[in-house]
């Protein structure tokens, strides 16, 4: 096994999990009418990584990769973009996880829907599967760590193997001063087919900062509202729980809470979304910003994976996110983001959409 050389820059968070390569459809339809695929990479923790690095902050992803073109392009691409992947182990023996994009927006008669896409697996017996605490006495992995003022998990990676479920009580159970230690339940329903979901509840509480989709949590909890989220989760010191287009609500130990709209956009494709937005609320905790500005930034970060056709979008720059936070409610509820750019009261202009990488 080995490691990858991925720059030993001081990491101020840490993201764990697997990610994958990605097929991209060349045409919207179900996969039988789709002629050609263009490779991409993904992944959830992944996604926060690259969201992190894209807002300034130094961040790593850990996990395992095969030695395959597929573990050479991920690894290849979150260091293009800024993300250490010092902590990436190679492993001679697995391949590295892939899935397929299908997206609506035809009148096929198996078509998803205008706007919905699904996303179709090939993980079972992954590198990343055999992710195991064995991996925190690597070196690269134990500096990273050592350093990080941020530990990032999901719900994903307890759900991949029995040694993955025991690397997350690992990570959760190594608290340590000035480390904060984030979650986000990234409920996948099909990876649990097999396993015992009863098992989560007592991995998220043993969080600093918690993040649930109000859906995602119905449906794995049964548990419907922030309030009633908050008592079924009482030790994270904040519960952030996110309402698709609609808002977010981030709902702090002491009792108090804070409620902010999500942004009008013109959606393209909405996978990956979530992960921006964790990525924009993270970066604004760690930069001490206020509960409401986390939020939008939250919501810029997710507006900007909206409207792209991959997982990654690009930020304005910081001038205009700046405005935007400080905005009154009336400027952020005027405002739009479209595949073109933004619209807004704080703005002199429309703005431009910044190009993809």
């Amino acid at each position: 096994m080995t490691v990858h050389d991925g720059g030993a820059g001081a990491a101020q968070a840490v993201c764990i999990g697997e990610s994958m390569a990605v097929l991209l459809p060349d045409r919207q339809g179900p996969l039988d009418t789709v002629a050609s695929f263009s490779p991409a990479v993904g992944g959830a923790e992944s996604n926060v990584a690259c969201g992190l690095a894209g807002l300034g902050v130094p961040a790593a992803w850990v996990s395992r990769v095969g030695t395959d073109g597929f573990g050479r392009r991920l690894t290849e691409e979150l260091a293009a973009r800024g993300v250490d992947v010092s902590g990436v182990l190679t492993d001679p023996h697995r391949a590295t996880g892939v899935y397929l994009k299908e997206t609506g927006g035809t009148a096929h008669p198996h078509d998803l829907g205008p706007g919905r896409s699904r996303l179709h697996y090939y993980r079972t017996g992954s590198a990343a599967s055999a992710l195991s605490p064995a991996v925190l006495a690597e070196p690269a992995v134990a500096r990273l760590l050592d350093g990080a003022r941020l530990l990032h998990l999901s719900g994903i990676t307890p759900a991949l193997s029995d040694g993955c479920l025991a690397l997350t009580r690992a990570l959760l159970a190594d608290r340590r001063p000035g480390r904060l230690v984030s979650f986000d339940l990234n409920w996948r329903p099909a990876l649990w087919r097999d396993r015992d979901p009863a098992v989560l509840p007592a991995l998220l509480d043993a969080t600093d900062l918690l993040l649930l989709g109000a859906d995602e949590a119905e449906a794995a909890f049964g548990a419907v509202g922030p309030a009633r989220l908050r008592e079924l989760f009482p030790s994270p010191e904040v519960l952030v729980v996110k309402d698709a287009e609609h808002q977010a609500s981030a709902l702090a130990r002491d009792g108090s809470a804070v409620t902010e709209r999500a942004l009008a956009v013109e959606v393209l494709e909405p996978t990956g979304a979530g992960d921006a937005f964790a990525a924009g609320y993270l970066a604004g905790t760690l930069r001490g910003l206020g509960a409401r500005e986390r939020l939008r930034l939250g919501h810029l970060s997710a507006a900007s994976a909206l409207t792209t056709p991959g997982d990654h979008g690009v930020l304005p720059p910081a001038r205009v996110i700046t405005a935007l936070l400080a905005a009154s409610a009336e400027e952020w509820a005027a405002t739009r983001v479209t595949a073109d750019g933004i619209v807004s009261p704080v703005l002199p202009l429309t703005l431009p959409r910044p190009r993809t990488p």
